[in-house]
Order: C-alpha cells, then sequence, then structure tokens
C-alpha cells in the first residue's frame, strides 16, 4: 500500500468540514462545514476552560514504558488502569500529535505515527464511536501529515484525520495573561476527550517542547507573535485545554536544533513512553531526556501555580514498567 492517502481521501479530509457529535459534554461544540472558503470568523464562544479530564480520573501517577512504540504504549496506558478509565462507550476523541514539520519518523520532529495508530486502535476497544486525529502544520500540512506516516497510520487504525482549513478556525477567547482571542482548530477541540501526544523535543525559544507547548497545535493564527512571552503563553494554553490523558513519545528524541530538525544525527533512539494525567509532570520528566534541566523551564512553575500539575517529581507515583 502506498504511504500517500488517495485523493478522494485527501480532498474529503481537506474539504469537508468535522461533523460534531451528539450529547457533547459542555466543553465540546457542534460543528457545521461553511464550505472551503469560508473565512475564519467571531464565534459567540466566549471563554470557558476545555476540561476533557475523566470522571473520576485515576490518582496521578507518571507511567514510564520502555520498547517498541506499540508495545510501550499498550504497557503504559495498562499500567494507568486501561483505557476504559479514560475513554467510555461511544464518546468522540480526538488525537492531538505533533503534525507540525515536513519531517520523516527518523528525524524525530513529529509523533511516532506507530504510537499515534496504537492510542486509535486503544480507544475504538474502550468503546470510542468516532477518534479524530488532527494538528496544525507549521509546514505544509498535506506534506507533514504524509511524510510524517500519521496520515496514513491514524486511517488504517479507523481514525478520521482531518487536516486544518481556514474554515475549520473559530476565534474563541482562551481568556489568558498574553493568549486573548485567538483562532482554534474547531475540530480538535470538538470531543467529549482530548488526548494530548507530543514528542519529546529541543526547542530554540522555549528549550524544550513537549506536553504542554504542542498544545500550540490547536491555534491558527500569527503564532509566531507568541514567542515573545513564551513561558506565560504556554501556560495559558494549557490552563485552556485540560487533556483527558497525555502521552509523550521519547521512542527517539531530538536533543538539539528543535522544534524542525532535520539532521539524524541530532536524534538518539530512548525507546520510551510517558503517560499521565498531569501534563507538567511528564514535561518535567521528559525535559531531561533531551538534556534540559526542569528548572530552564518557567512554564512548569507557571503550571503549577495555576493548578495544572507538579513539576515536583517526587510528589507524583512513579512506576516504570518494561
Amino acid at each position: 500500500m502506498s504511504d500517500t492517502p488517495s485523493r478522494r481521501t485527501f480532498l474529503r479530509n481537506t474539504l469537508i468540514g468535522c461533523a460534531g457529535a451528539t450529547g457533547l459534554t459542555s466543553g465540546a461544540f457542534l460543528l457545521r462545514d461553511e464550505g472551503r472558503h469560508a473565512q475564519p470568523r467571531e464565534a459567540t464562544l466566549v471563554r470557558q476552560v476545555r476540561d476533557y479530564t475523566a470522571q473520576p480520573a485515576p490518582a496521578p501517577q507518571l507511567i514510564i514504558a520502555t520498547g517498541p512504540p506499540e508495545a510501550a504504549i499498550q504497557k503504559a496506558i495498562d499500567a494507568l488502569g486501561g483505557m476504559a478509565q479514560f475513554i467510555r462507550p461511544n464518546e468522540h476523541v480526538v488525537i492531538k500529535p505533533n503534525i507540525g514539520w515536513d519531517r520523516t519518523p527518523l528525524q524525530a520532529a513529529n509523533t511516532n505515527p506507530i504510537l499515534v495508530a496504537a492510542l486509535v486502535r486503544l480507544c475504538f476497544a474502550a468503546g470510542a464511536a468516532r477518534v479524530v486525529v488532527t494538528d496544525n502544520s507549521c509546514n505544509d500540512p498535506a506534506r507533514c501529515f504524509t511524510r510524517s506516516g500519521i496520515w496514513k497510520h491514524a486511517e488504517e487504525a479507523g481514525a478520521e484525520v482531518i487536516l486544518p482549513a481556514p474554515h475549520r478556525f473559530r476565534t474563541i477567547d482562551i481568556g489568558g495573561a498574553v493568549l486573548g482571542k485567538m483562532p482554534v482548530l474547531m475540530p480538535a477541540i470538538s470531543a467529549h476527550r482530548f488526548i494530548n501526544v507530543p514528542i519529546a523535543k529541543h526547542h530554540g525559544f522555549s528549550h524544550f517542547t513537549g506536553a504542554m507547548k504542542n498544545l500550540y497545535g490547536v491555534l491558527g493564527g500569527r503564532r509566531n507573535r507568541l514567542h515573545q512571552r513564551i513561558d506565560e503563553s504556554i501556560a495559558d494554553l494549557a490552563d485552556f485545554i485540560r487533556p483527558t490523558l497525555t502521552v509523550m513519545d521519547a521512542t527517539r528524541v531530538l536533543f538539539r536544533n528543535g522544534p524542525q530538525g532535520g539532521d539524524l544525527a541530532d536524534t538518539r533512539a530512548v525507546g520510551q513512553v510517558i503517560a499521565s494525567t498531569d501534563p507538567v509532570a511528564v514535561d518535567a520528566y521528559a525535559c531531561t531526556l533531551v538534556d534540559v534541566p526542569a528548572d530552564k523551564l518557567p512554564y512548569l512553575a507557571l503550571g503549577m501555580q495555576r493548578g495544572l500539575g507538579t513539576a515536583d517529581l517526587s510528589k507524583i507515583i512513579q512506576k516504570e514498567v518494561r
């Protein structure tokens, strides 16, 4: 089978709007397609935390699983009590990987496609009615989704892969210290559950990009201007979106010249998958895998101040599974 999706699949995923599921929780929206030429418009939606956490949520834990991607994610989710702890039958789930760059999996700039596909299958096995995989790429989306391998693997696992397009954004008041009204990719937040699936890597501005920084992929507009106050921006976005689960890809990491990379010499195999309901703890652990100490990341302290989690790993239950 070709790695490139068919023309029919490309047109469908690029031009057809994301139809919302019925009976969504307060953190989700019903979305109607307005056509390929529609532009982002001012929405009537007001600031409200998008809280996708499972209720009752399991006690905060940090699971560090080693092995091949598919086996590692299975072990990590099992150690958290199974995907049924997070996904209820007939729910609509969004999986948000990093698909930002026109890079291959070996270059470690995007989330491992095998890991994404494994998560899709786990969600369906838990009873999910619909699983969407989406992101707002920095490079050309069609090339990023294709070359990363995520489009092919996610679709083969049964997911709907939705590329960003102007008519898919709505302006929402994020209500942060830096982030106010911003275009938001609606298919990324129109769900009962939101699983954040970043890759651990170096970043030239924020030093490290992981769980909290990966949420930038739900935003549109001129995102580069947020780098002027990047730590507050990252905390604002993490305060706006509360994922059901964070699964960090550290199977292969980019430890310098991130976030885009390109040179295989800048990557190294680590062979880990980190899973938790606490995105701050995930970042505090994973940043050390790319040689960045947690105390060099001010946004972790800001996340703690806002009650988003803890960067003090001595206060969270940690478990290694092999």
